[in-house]
């Protein structure tokens, strides 16, 4: 019999590994389409399932996981003659998501890229620039990938 989907408390260290922790909640292929739509300006329900094409208990188990970890909230909104229904909207931890998103658009840019281009370029809101997602230091300067290593929790904290 399943059971109900669990993640780490932010209060415990375990799991201690930082992407297996966000990976429990966005590890979903659907978690990252739905952000994707909701990023897009699609808050509604019935916009992201047309949009993706999602069943209906997928969708509502995805944005169901989202909101109780503290990626998106809901407000409540009213058609003219229907009930009340929640829209989905992104909170600062959600937000904090386009990065993470940008970054997997660039790698599949790059190594899954389409024959007709990408589907989509990142461009500054003021000037219309390219942009690309990478690595800075503390001082805002470009690191090449290659010259950033990680280090485990016992080194970093020396």
């Amino acid at each position: 019999m399943p059971t109900e989907r669990q993640w780490s408390d932010p209060m415990n260290d375990d799991p201690a590994c930082s992407i297996e922790r966000s990976l429990q909640i966005l590890g979903e292929r659907w978690s990252f389409l739905v952000l994707r739509e909701i990023f897009a300006g699609k808050h509604k329900f019935a916009e992201i399932q047309s949009a993706l094409g999602i069943a209906t208990n997928l969708l509502s188990a995805r944005l169901k996981l989202l909101v109780e970890s503290g990626v998106l909230c809901t407000q409540t909104y009213r058609e003219p003659g229907s009930r009340p229904r929640q829209s989905y909207h992104l909170t600062e931890a959600g937000r904090d998501l386009r990065v993470v998103l940008s970054a997997l658009q660039q790698w599949g840019d790059l190594h899954r890229p389409r024959p007709s281009g990408p589907s989509a370029l990142r461009r500054t809101r003021s000037t219309g620039r390219p942009v690309h997602v990478g690595f800075l230091d503390d001082d805002g300067h470009e690191v090449p990938v290659t010259e950033v290593v990680t280090v485990t929790d016992t080194v970093a904290r020396t």
